[in-house]
Parts: C-alpha cells; structure tokens; sequence
C-alpha cells in the first residue's frame, strides 16, 4: 500500500466496549480529518472487533459507537486499514465488518504507518 504522507494515523488495538479507549480514538480521528487533516484509521489485533457487525453494546450498559465509524467516508478519511492476519485469527472476513476495508498485511501497515507525521494507538 502507498499512500502519500499523513497527517496522522490513529491505530485501534483493542476490543470495543471493555474500556472507553475505542470511542476515544474514533473521536480523535473524526475531529483530525474536520480539520482538513490527512488521516487514516488502521485496525489490528483486537481492534478489528470496533468494526464489527451486529454488536449489541446496550446488553452491558455500554453507548453504541460502532455504528459512528460509518462516518469516516463523510470526514474524507479513505484510508481504512484492517490488518489480515488479525481477522483471520478471529475467524473474521471483511464483509462482516460495517464499512468497506483495505485488507494489509502487517508490513504494508508498518509502511503506511512510516509515512505518517504522528501516530496514536488506542
């Protein structure tokens, strides 16, 4: 994957719901790119579960934030990354997710991440 220089890259690395971390990185990300800032999203580990179809937060008195990731397109944050490894691990595909993903192996994630001026991980 190549992308020219980001502004800022924000990293998802833990599952939805267990910690405020999620909801926090996803704000961070929509008021960068209402900025004008070259942003992408990239999800690996545990954090491909923030994607997920079908969550039910409300079961465990949690806000339902997942569905606000569909946004991202609006924001003109194109760059969406899901790392492959980390959904086939979990037994998960690219159409159970809510928005459409560039699958990247883990090396074509360190690349973009390389290109970008900051870099958050939540």
């Amino acid at each position: 994957m190549t992308e020219s220089s980001l502004n800022l890259a924000v990293v998802f690395r833990t599952a939805p719901h267990g910690s405020a971390r999620g909801r926090e990185g996803l704000d961070l990300l929509l008021l960068s790119a209402s900025y004008d800032q070259q942003c992408a999203a990239v999800f690996v580990g545990d954090g491909v579960y923030q994607l997920c179809q079908g969550q039910q937060p409300g079961l465990i008195d949690a806000k339902d934030y997942i569905a606000t990731f569909k946004a991202l397109p609006l924001y003109d944050v194109d760059t969406v990354v899901v790392c492959a490894e980390s959904l086939q691990q979990r037994g998960l595909t690219a159409d159970q997710l809510v928005l459409p993903v560039s699958r990247c192996t883990p090396s074509e994630i360190a690349g973009l991440l390389a290109n970008s001026q900051q870099v958050l991980t939540f």
